[in-house]
């Protein structure tokens, strides 16, 4: 029961993840390794964008709205995920302060000029990348993803690895969850620095819980023929029309670049 449930636990699960967002739109249909490529070639030409060509930012923010409604993904949900570069606006909210070079009173207060343009680009083009990256997490499914990485041709150890730390993290959660159910029920409540031993002993616990699942499941799969690489179940193709609408985000991009440049 230890190795079979572990190993079958880990491998059933992953298939759906909190960033995604179930649905049957043209964007969900879309096979995996051209949403990522699209995603990839959107914000290397957002990146490659001039930060002076502020309209062109907007127009970017508009062709990423434009896909949030096609996959029927709403505002909220997708504002709500975009807290995760909290810590990047907080390091852009500083560099107007710490910058050097010309200064320009706002409010006030003493900005440097290279501070806030640099403020700009990193708040621009990070929040752009941002909203692309969850997007894609809530179009596709987390087992869809490795798929698409596979066929991409990204070199098998690494998906392996991405592989195995996604769907194990589910088995370590769930232990995390148990242990600590298990405290709660004898009374324990972690309320102060007195009682951070408890919460260390639990850690160390669960290192070696989490160590010795980790040696029985891969027991298992070699018991199963494991011989380093993992058999392709499911080969992910894509037709050139489905190649076609998944480079319309990426290529309207490249043209609002080019005019940033040009303009």
């Amino acid at each position: 029961m230890g190795a079979d449930g572990g190993t079958s636990h880990a491998f059933s699960s992953g298939g759906a993840h909190r960033l995604y967002r179930h649905g049957h739109t043209p964007v969900h249909a879309l096979p995996p390794h051209t949403k990522l490529a699209a995603v990839l070639a959107f914000v290397l030409v957002v990146v490659s964008t001039p930060r002076e060509a502020m309209w062109a930012f907007a127009v970017y923010a508009g062709l990423l709205a434009g896909v949030a409604y096609a996959a029927r993904v709403p505002a909220g949900f997708l504002l709500k995920r975009l807290l995760i570069e909290v810590p990047f606006v907080a390091f852009a909210v500083l560099l107007p302060f710490v910058a050097e070079g010309e200064r320009v009173d706002v409010l006030g207060l003493s900005l440097s000029v290279n501070g806030l343009w640099g403020a700009w680009n990193v708040l621009a083009k990070g929040t752009l990348g941002v909203a692309a990256s969850v997007l894609l997490a809530a179009t596709t499914e987390l087992r869809a993803l490795l798929l698409g990485l596979q066929r991409l041709k990204l070199p098998p150890l690494l998906v392996q690895i991405a592989s195995f730390m996604v769907r194990y993290g589910d088995v370590i959660t769930d232990e995390m969850r148990r242990m600590r159910i298990a405290r709660e029920s004898r009374g324990f409540e972690a309320r102060g620095v007195r009682h951070w031993g408890v919460l260390a002993k639990s850690a160390g616990a669960l290192f070696i819980r989490s160590y010795e699942r980790g040696e029985r499941v891969h027991l298992a799969m070699l018991s199963r023929g494991y011989a380093g690489s993992m058999p392709v179940i499911d080969e992910v193709t894509a037709s050139r029309a489905q190649w076609s609408y998944a480079l319309a985000l990426p290529c309207a991009a490249l043209v609002v670049c080019l005019l940033g440049w040009t303009l």
